[in-house]
């Protein structure tokens, strides 16, 4: 039988077969990210394998997102970079520490239900500029040392092996789908490389990745509010990014895999796993939306594969690094530029003539700051920002009011659209104070007073009303509109007539 109940989910079955599978795929494709991640941040390469060990296990069996990989990720390192620099490594991990306890208490509080407000054309930006980010990273391992492209017969090896690896992820599960695709094309190019003794460059030639199991180590820095003043920024930015690209990064598998993670959950997860990182030797870290595709396409849908991702990296760091040093930069290579060219929504390229243009601005917008910027959370905030202002301006316009008077010689005034600080100068349009009746209705059933602007508005229309000598009834406003209007009785006068308990009188037809 393949399929069991999953040991850490009794709710969901495994394939334990792919799962061990794919998680030995994302942990040979963990060992070069989390090197080059660690040496941007100016730390050893152990720094960067210590953050994918923990971080990783952490997430695998307390994160709200099953198959979702976490680790050492570019996000963190360049924000660590400039305290390593003129701090040290100590630093780093009192950063780490500190991140994981906002995380934690962010986690405890629920926050990461805004992740609500993150509309869909940033996420398509934040994929599409990731997606670059992860495709331009490897044609740096084009260069040889020093800076220079390859060129004769390296260049054309390389990216031989390269376009070998992809054919093989992209034709392989046309025909089988017993082993993960990337698996085998880093086998196979593995073994011509041993085999036909071909002249490339390796993992070793990038680093050493042997080591011990992480060693626990308190940060030793001086306890002070200097100490705090020196960590704290880079900890909220840590925090910060990291939630941002795993809840994220949890969206994006949800729609692959059409299931539902738990945010929050999540949040307490990566917290968790900062804390250990940083007492474990390690720089920190979040979700990786590369390594988690990785997983995700190879099929893997449970805990396992995280956590055998997690356990064989440390295998390789204590018992296998002379073998796993020896695997070709070229394979890894080739399945990183598959996961961008799978990771790019290219169905957002389609839409552009059917999206409204300010979501395609946001879109592009959000890809060029996380390309250019290389800051995920600066990206997202200016998506959200600019979405936000474009809602405002298209509801500002959507203010109505129908006139009519009845037989009683009221006139009425039917509201419909939201009243809030954008469009109380259209409201105020709508009013013809001098030249309407004794009495007035206005009337909020479509309508709905939604802030401070929107109250000052209502007190202003009616102190006109009331300086002419004319009556004003406010009606059908819901309980929440007047809950706001009472509680703006000690900010504003609130000139709602004939309720002087601004309690708002509700007339009945």
């Amino acid at each position: 039988m393949k399929k069991y109940l999953n040991l850490f989910d009794f709710s969901q079955e495994v394939n334990y077969r792919t799962e061990i599978l794919s998680g030995l795929t994302v942990a040979l494709a963990l060992v070069p990210e989390a090197i080059a991640f660690a040496l941007i941040a100016g730390l050893s390469p152990l720094t960067g394998l210590y953050a994918a060990f923990v971080m990783g296990l952490v997430t695998s069996i307390l994160g709200g997102r099953p198959g979702m990989i976490s680790g050492a990720t570019g996000a963190v390192a360049v924000v660590i970079v400039s305290l390593a620099v003129d701090y040290g490594v100590e630093y780093v991990f009192a950063a780490v520490v500190l991140a994981g306890i906002m995380q934690l208490i962010a986690g405890f509080l629920r926050l990461g239900k805004f992740m609500r407000l993150v509309p869909h054309p940033v996420i398509f930006g934040f994929v599409n500029g990731l997606a670059i980010i992860i495709f331009m990273s490897q044609l740096d391992q084009f260069k040889v040392p020093g800076g220079a492209w390859m060129s004769g017969v390296t260049l054309y090896s390389f990216l031989g092996l390269v376009l070998l690896t992809m054919l093989v992820i992209w034709g392989l599960p046309k025909l089988s789908k017993v082993v993960p695709a990337s698996l085998m094309a880093i086998l196979l190019v593995f073994g011509l490389v041993l085999v036909f003794d071909i002249d490339t460059r390796t993992i070793g030639d990038i680093a050493s990745i042997q080591g011990g199991f992480p060693p626990f180590h308190i940060p030793e820095i001086p306890v002070s509010l200097e100490t705090l003043k020196i960590i704290f920024p880079y900890a909220a930015i840590v925090a910060g990014v990291g939630l941002i690209e795993s809840l994220l990064t949890l969206n994006i598998v949800d729609e692959i895999t059409e299931t539902r993670g738990r945010g929050n959950k999540e949040a307490v997860a990566q917290g968790t796993a900062n804390i250990l990182s940083g007492l474990f030797s390690g720089m920190g870290g979040c979700a990786m939306i590369g390594q988690s595709l990785i997983n995700t396409s190879n099929g893997a849908r449970a805990r396992l594969s995280g956590i055998i991702a997690a356990v064989m990296l440390l295998v390789f760091i204590m018992f296998g690094a002379d073998l796993i040093e020896k695997v070709p930069m070229a394979a890894l290579t080739g399945l990183m530029i598959m996961v961008a060219l799978g990771t790019f929504e290219w169905a957002s390229l389609r839409t552009f003539r059917r999206m409204p243009k300010s979501d395609v601005l946001v879109m592009v917008l959000v890809t060029l700051v996380t390309v250019f910027l290389h800051n995920l959370a600066l990206a997202v905030l200016v998506g959200v920002i600019i979405s936000a202002l474009v809602f405002s301006w298209d509801n500002a316009k959507r203010i109505r009011a129908r006139k009519y008077i009845d037989e009683h010689g009221v006139k009425h005034y039917e509201i419909y659209g939201p009243l809030f600080f954008g469009s109380i100068g259209l409201f105020n349009e709508k009013f013809d104070v001098l030249n309407d009746p004794e009495e007035v209705i206005i009337d909020f059933k479509e309508s709905r007073v939604v802030d401070m602007s929107a109250i000052e508005a209502l007190n202003k229309i009616t102190e006109r009303y009331l300086k002419v000598g004319k009556k004003v009834h406010l009606r059908h406003l819901s309980q929440d509109c007047r809950r706001l209007l009472f509680n703006a009785d000690k900010i504003i006068d609130v000139n709602v007539l004939e309720d002087p308990t601004y309690k708002v009188m509700v007339d009945k037809f």
